[in-house]
């Protein structure tokens, strides 16, 4: 499956110790087309809804047709794979001669909330409900959700939550850390009134407006609309993940990138039932028809645990050896990010794509080293040339993944541009090696410190440090100078500093951190050229992501 648009969330969710979703990937969006969106402008007041089957969108629009300025509006389809109809206005008695919009679907399909400023609004707009007997009849009047949780001041945006316990709104009510804050009213059973909303605190809302929000169906990943700071574009989507429902948000990370485009606004972020799917109403971007649209992006797990490029028995053995666990590398299914389990979901997601080439955007730097002659090296994914300084040699047909290069280690190696700083996040840096003797070096980062190196015996080795008191280099017992190929690697996973030999763990330890480095790397050489460093034998397939692998 070709990737090259996705982006992973793999760093910055693994830098967040409350997080406990695994690595997934956002897509690159696409417009739901003109049968939904218009000149006029659809969900840019609040947002949209998915039923659970998927098979009904629920959003906002000024388009003509409708009763108010603002009206709610659906359009259906007969399958998940099908363009959607032209959508159909909610009718007069759900939509008023006055502003309505943001609609949340219940998981059940017979209740819709929504905001409104209509007649009997209490601050400049409220929450209201909508419900109907079955999912094909006709709604009822809307209700007000009363004083308890309506404010004053304007509330909005709400988002029911599956069990349809919670409900999640936006609102500028005094007790707020901005001008616009996330709050949640939680009731025992779907029988009883909702109660007074409470703040989701300061690691969700900042001095700046949080707005439409998405809530998983276990209660544990939250997506938002922010204009904090720091941010792509005007108004960004934001996630935050929570261990169990007792315990507080992390703090959200921006899901990067190919969604969030500079200059543009996304907004509204809802995920389909079966978390294949994020839409959202997105401002100006290339493509669109309107002011706002509607798009779509896929969400994929990571299934290439151990870095190699392809998904295969490498992969299967891996979540063999996690099963019945719960690791965040391989719990991959039912959702994206998992539920917590390794399981026989997982299992399944994995079989779909077994013998899959991979595409990984998490790769940041790879050398496959398949060169037949010239001194440049190509790191394909910026697509620069790498210079080979002393006079290494090109065997095409001599390595492990494809061709290698051969070190004398006399003056042989390869001189990179910076490739990740290891403060940053969660990396790994994986190699094939095949030789080698006690005392040299097979990567070292520039006039700092030996990446991946072989002790006075031979054993694999790192000096990559680590902030906080006593924190040295990291010792192996792996000894791979044996004139075999072995697949070596360096691991950070935001806690522990591992070191891999074919596809075990050789050491392990719990530094602070790691220092920050924009340097680039000696592959086949020592951090300063020392005499006695360089490597001898063949190195093939440097691969470096920014997530923590399983070599």
């Amino acid at each position: 499956m070709k990737r090259t648009a996705l982006l992973t969330l793999a760093l910055t969710l693994s830098m967040v110790t409350e997080a406990t979703k695994a690595e997934f990937l956002f897509g690159e969006p696409t417009n739901l087309g003109p049968n939904v969106n218009t000149a006029s402008g659809e969900g840019g007041n609040g947002g949209l809804s998915i039923s659970a089957d998927g098979l009904s969108i629920y959003f906002d629009s000024e388009r003509s047709g409708g009763y108010g300025g603002v009206d709610l509006w659906v359009a259906a389809r007969s399958a998940k794979n099908d363009d959607w109809n032209p959508p159909v206005n909610l009718g007069p008695v759900v939509n008023s001669s006055d502003g309505d919009s943001s609609p949340s679907i219940s998981a059940d399909g017979l209740s819709l909330y929504f905001s409104s400023n209509r007649a009997g609004t209490t601050g400049s707009s409220d929450l209201w409900v909508t419900k109907r007997e079955t999912t094909t009849g006709d709604w009822g009047i809307p209700s007000n959700l009363g004083p308890v949780v309506n404010s004053s001041v304007g509330d909005t945006m709400s988002c029911i939550s599956v069990d349809g316990l919670s409900l999640y709104l936006s609102s500028g009510r005094p007790g707020g850390f901005g001008n616009r804050d996330l709050w949640v009213s939680t009731r025992a059973t779907t029988d009883d009134e909702w109660p007074e909303p409470v703040n989701l605190g300061p690691r969700v809302n900042t001095s700046s407006n949080e707005r439409r929000m998405w809530i998983s169906a276990d209660g544990l990943m939250l997506l938002l609309q922010s204009d904090r700071p720091r941010g792509s574009g005007a108004v960004d989507i934001y996630m935050t993940t929570r261990a169990t429902t007792n315990d507080a948000w992390a703090e959200p990370v921006n899901i990067g990138p190919v969604v969030n485009v500079p200059q543009i606004s996304e907004a509204s972020p809802i995920v389909s039932s079966d978390g294949s799917t994020l839409y959202m109403s997105i401002y100006g971007r290339i493509g669109g028809y309107g002011t706002w649209d509607l798009w779509q992006a896929p969400i994929d797990p990571i299934i290439d645990f151990n870095g190699d490029g392809v998904v295969d028995t490498g992969d299967m053995c891996i979540m063999v050896d996690n099963w019945k666990t719960d690791s965040l590398l391989c719990d991959v299914g039912p959702m994206p990010w998992g539920d917590g389990a390794v399981d026989t979901q997982d299992l399944t997601v994995l079989a779909e794509h077994l013998f899959e080439q991979v595409d990984d955007p998490t790769l940041v730097a790879h050398w496959a080293l398949d060169e037949a002659e010239g001194m440049t090296a190509l790191e394909s994914v910026s697509g620069r040339d790498d210079w080979a300084m002393g006079n290494p040699v090109w065997q095409p047909a001599g390595g492990m993944a494809g061709g290698a290069l051969e070190f004398d280690g006399v003056d042989d190696c390869l001189i990179t541009s910076s490739a990740i700083d290891p403060a940053a996040g969660p990396f790994s840096v994986l190699a094939w090696v095949k030789g080698g003797a006690p005392g040299q070096t097979i990567i070292a980062l520039q006039i700092d410190a030996g990446w991946l190196t072989l002790d006075a015996e031979g054993k694999l080795t790192t000096g990559l440090k680590g902030v906080g008191r006593g924190s040295g280099p990291l010792s192996s017992e792996a000894v791979v100078t044996d004139g075999q190929w072995h697949r070596i690697g360096l691991v950070w996973d935001g806690s522990q500093r591992m070191l891999y030999a074919d596809g075990l763990v050789a050491a392990a330890d719990v530094p602070d951190g790691l220092e920050a480095s924009d340097r680039g790397l000696y592959i086949g050489a020592a951090k300063d050229y020392p005499s006695g460093t360089y490597f001898s034998g063949l190195i093939d397939d440097v691969r470096i992501y920014n997530r923590a692998a399983m070599p």
